[in-house]
């Protein structure tokens, strides 16, 4: 029986995927082998010594402590792309919303009084100060050519704009995503000099942290729309609210209210409305538990931000799944180990990313408890684990 906990509400039809027969799951479990979290913050929370997984529904990672997590061989999967229409969704909103001005707009009608014709007199007065522009013909910016950033692209080309992306990680499969007019820019410096709106679809970190500040400011053209559905911390707040009261920026929408934003003219803050759907939380809870489920039972790897990727179909019911430090003669050392033990290997496969390696490792014969002993006991191996025998999944 394989225990799961939850810290968070989690969707039941992602939770239905981890049948009762071989899942104990809840919000008091003990001893987890794996845990189900949205938004709780995990920085401060002990880490149980059972621990095997961690499962983010949703895709940015900030609230686990990833690094933690890999020093103790412990992958952290996510749901990149689960929530990808959501947010296209209410990205298409916001951009309406900024040339159109709808937010300001249904404050002054909702503030009207007075009999009807009193309130038909002054739509027709103050409706001026809120005439837009359209779409059409207008240069979108997409910085982040993920699942998201691919369709918001798309869907900038469906709405008639120029689109320009950049993400110096786009894979082979995912520009074959992309509508052929969307163009390619050499840098981010080179996109912002070139469109009327950007919008960032990347994960805050180290190098994505106030991407949008003062200096880069300058290089935008007057009158840039600048949207952020992605992660508060990407965007100076400060920076943009000085710029458009300069008048450099003509309206900023995101996703992160805050003191310096939530009454600011030409600012729309939204709730962290961006993946808050029912069919964006399903499918990230379908999506996440399954990938949860796979490693429990089979060891295999998919979707995870710190391990790389690793699948392998069973072959015999004798599994062994290590991971370990990145360095030389590691897989020498493990195979060693079951030579040692007279064991014969059956197929095997190892593969790296960054600092972590992984390796997954089918047997002909049953594995004793003193040789994944003796496999955990190798310096740098992080973890290392015998995998029950494979069941229906």
């Amino acid at each position: 029986m394989y225990k799961i906990l939850t810290l968070n509400n989690i969707s039941p039809l992602g939770l239905s995927r981890l049948p009762d027969e071989l899942y104990q799951v809840g919000t008091a479990i003990p001893e987890p082998d794996a845990i189900l979290v949205r938004s709780a913050n995990m920085h401060e929370l002990a880490i149980p010594k059972s621990l095997k997984a961690v499962g983010r529904a949703g895709a940015g990672v900030n609230n686990i402590p990833v690094a933690k997590m890999s020093q103790l061989g412990i992958p952290v999967f996510n749901a990149p792309g689960a929530n990808a229409n959501a947010v296209k969704e209410l990205v298409v909103a916001g951009l309406i919303m900024a040339c159109r001005h709808i937010a300001p707009a249904w404050e002054f009608a909702r503030a009207l009084n007075g009999t009807d014709e009193e309130i038909h007199k002054a739509v027709e007065a103050g409706k001026k100060k809120f005439a837009g522009f359209e779409l059409p013909g207008r240069t979108l910016g997409v910085i982040g050519l993920g699942a998201i950033g691919r369709i918001v692209a798309n869907a900038g080309v469906a709405l008639g704009m120029k689109v320009v992306g950049f993400d110096p990680g786009l894979t082979v499969e995912g520009a074959w995503q992309l509508s052929a007019s969307v163009q390619k820019a050499r840098s981010i410096d080179d996109l912002l000099k070139n469109v009327d709106f950007v919008t960032f679809h990347v994960p805050l970190n180290d190098k994505t942290r106030y991407m949008i500040n003062a200096e880069r400011l300058k290089l935008m053209r007057d009158g840039v729309v600048i949207l952020n559905f992605a992660r508060e911390g990407i965007v100076d707040d400060a920076a943009v609210s000085a710029a458009i009261k300069s008048g450099k920026v003509y309206a900023y929408v995101c996703d992160f209210p805050n003191n310096v934003l939530k009454n600011h003219e030409r600012v729309v803050t939204l709730p962290h409305l961006g993946a808050s759907t029912r069919e964006a939380e399903e499918n990230c809870a379908v999506m996440v538990a399954d990938q949860v489920r796979d490693f429990l039972e089979n060891g295999n790897i998919r979707n995870s931000v710190n391990f790389p990727e690793v699948v392998l179909p069973r072959g015999t019911d004798y599994r062994m799944v290590v991971a370990n430090a990145n360095v030389p003669n590691m897989l020498g050392q493990i195979s060693e180990a079951f030579g040692l033990a007279g064991m014969n290997i059956h197929d095997m496969v190892n593969m790296s990313r960054g600092e972590l390696a992984y390796t997954v490792v089918d047997l002909d014969s049953p594995i004793p408890e003193a040789v994944r002993e003796h496999i955990a006991g190798i310096q740098g191996v992080l973890m290392a684990r015998i995998v029950d025998p494979p069941r229906p999944f």
